[in-house]
C-alpha cells in the first residue's frame, strides 16, 4: 500500500511534527500526498488541482517560457488530460496531442492556428453540420476565404488546391450518408502546394484508419464519441506533430478551453476496450446494413462496406473496418419516419453517437438543420433518412426493433 505522507514545510521537519504547532484551520487546508515507495498504479489517477507549486522560481519561469515541460496553472495543462493527449497521439501514429472540452473547441481552435485575415481553405460540405456552420458564418468575420465543394464536384477541389490555399479540412468517412474520400490521394495533391491537411477521424476511429499513414497532417476526434464510447462524458481530441500542436496549445491557453481531468479520466478508461467495442460494432453494423438493403421499405442503405456504396473501393484500401454508423431512407413521408423514431423501444433517440448502447436520430433535423433544404437534397440528406449508429447490443434484438418500427412507419 502506498505510504501517506504530508505536505513538506521543511527538508528537515514531517508533517507529524509541524502539525502539533499549527492551528486546526491550518492542519485541513494541508494535502496528504500519496508517495508510491513501491509500485505504481496500473490506471491514471485524477489531479484535480487547479495550480502547481514550484521550489524555485526559475523552475516555474522555465515552464512559462516553455524551456521545460511541466504543469503550472489548470488552464494549461493538467497530467491526466497529458496522459490522453499521448494515448491518442500514439493510437493515431502522431508526435503530439490536445485535449479539449469538446470535440468543437479542438476544431475550432485548431482553425484559428493556421488560419488568419487573408487567408484561406477549403472544407467538403459533408462534413458535420456544426463545423460547416462555424466555418461559414464565422471565419469570414476574420478575414478567411472560404471555398465550400462536395467531394463530388473532384475538378473544383483540384482546382483549388491547385490555386494554392492555406488549409484543406475533411471528414472521412463523412456525417450522415459515409462518403469515404480518398485520403492518400487528395493529401498527396495538397502537400505538394504545401497546403495543411485536416481529417476529423471520429466516425472511423483510430482502430478502422489512420489518416497520418495517409500523409494528413492534423486529426481530431470528438472524443465524445467512440474513444469515450459510454455517453458520460465529452471531450475532443486533437493530434499531429509537435510543432502543429505547439501552435493550436497557444489557442486553447487563451481560450481556456482545457478538458477536464475527470473527462480525461473516463476516456481513457473508454479507450481499454475501444478495439473491442469498434469490432463489435463494425460487425454488427455490416449484418444490419445487408439486412436492410434487402428490407421493402427501404430505398437505400448508406454504409461503406456495401458494394453499392459508390466509395466502396476506396473505404477497402484505407480501412481496416467499415465502421458502426448506418444511414438508410425508409420508404415513407416525413411523418413516417418520425412515427418510425417513436416507435423504436430499444435503439435509443439521440443526438450523439459512437457509444455501446445504438442510437438513432434524423440528420435533417438535428445535425445538418442549419442547411438549406436544396443544400440537403444534393446531400441526399431527405427528411426520410435516418443516421443509425450501431452498438454491441445484439444484432438480432436490433433487427427485431426496426423491423417493427418499420412496419409502423
Amino acid at each position: 500500500m502506498p505510504k501517506g505522507r504530508g505536505y513538506n514545510l521543511s527538508k528537515t521537519q514531517s508533517l507529524e511534527k509541524e502539525v502539533q504547532r499549527l492551528s486546526l484551520e491550518t492542519e485541513s487546508v494541508l494535502s496528504i500526498i500519496e508517495e508510491f515507495e513501491k509500485g505504481k498504479p496500473i490506471t491514471m489517477p485524477i489531479y484535480p488541482s487547479a495550480v502547481y507549486e514550484f521550489t524555485k522560481e526559475e523552475e516555474e519561469l522555465n515552464i512559462i517560457w516553455r524551456k521545460e515541460t511541466g504543469y503550472r496553472y489548470g488552464r494549461w495543462s493538467n497530467p491526466t488530460v497529458r496522459a490522453l493527449e499521448k494515448k491518442v497521439a500514439q493510437m493515431e501514429r502522431c508526435e503530439d496531442g490536445l485535449c479539449f472540452s469538446s470535440g468543437m473547441g479542438g476544431i475550432t481552435a485548431t482553425l484559428f492556428a493556421f488560419l488568419s485575415e487573408g487567408g484561406s481553405m477549403l472544407i467538403i460540405k459533408e462534413v458535420y453540420g456544426d463545423t460547416l456552420n462555424f466555418v461559414r458564418k464565422f471565419l469570414p468575420r476574420c478575414g478567411v476565404k472560404i471555398y465550400v465543394h462536395s467531394i463530388e464536384e473532384r475538378d473544383e477541389i483540384d482546382k483549388k488546391i491547385e490555386e494554392g490555399i492555406d488549409l484543406l479540412y475533411l471528414e472521412s468517412p463523412t456525417n450522415p450518408t459515409l462518403r469515404v474520400i480518398d485520403i492518400k490521394n487528395i493529401t498527396l495533391k495538397a502537400k505538394r502546394k504545401g497546403i495543411k491537411v485536416i481529417v476529423d477521424n471520429t466516425f472511423a476511429t483510430p482502430i478502422n484508419q489512420k489518416p497520418r499513414l495517409f500523409g494528413a497532417d492534423i486529426i481530431v476526434h470528438s472524443a465524445t464519441k467512440y474513444l469515450g464510447g459510454h455517453n458520460d462524458t465529452m471531450g475532443g481530441v486533437v493530434v499531429g506533430s509537435k510543432e502543429d500542436i505547439s501552435r493550436i496549445w497557444v489557442i486553447r491557453r487563451l481560450f481556456g478551453n482545457l478538458m477536464s481531468p475527470f473527462d480525461a479520466y473516463l476516456i481513457l478508461r473508454g479507450i481499454k476496450t475501444l478495439t473491442l467495442r469498434v469490432e463489435r460494432q463494425n460487425e454488427n453494423a455490416a449484418k444490419l446494413a445487408k439486412w436492410l438493403e434487402k428490407h421493402p421499405k427501404i430505398r437505400r442503405v448508406f454504409y461503406p462496406g456495401l458494394e453499392s456504396h459508390p466509395d466502396h473501393k476506396i473505404a477497402k484500401s484505407q480501412m481496416r473496418g467499415f465502421g458502426g454508423m448506418i444511414a438508410f431512407d425508409i420508404d415513407t413521408t416525413a411523418d413516417g419516419a418520425a412515427y418510425f423514431m417513436d416507435s423504436l423501444r430499444l435503439i435509443r433517440k439521440a443526438p450523439s453517437l459512437g457509444s455501446v448502447e445504438s442510437i438513432a436520430t434524423r440528420p435533417a433535423f438535428t445535425s445538418h438543420r442549419n442547411l438549406s433544404r436544396e443544400e440537403k437534397e444534393r446531400l441526399g440528406i431527405t427528411e426520410t433518412l435516418i443516421r443509425l449508429s450501431v452498438g454491441i447490443e445484439n444484432v438480432e434484438d436490433l433487427k427485431e426493433d426496426i423491423d417493427r418500427a418499420l412496419r409502423d412507419a
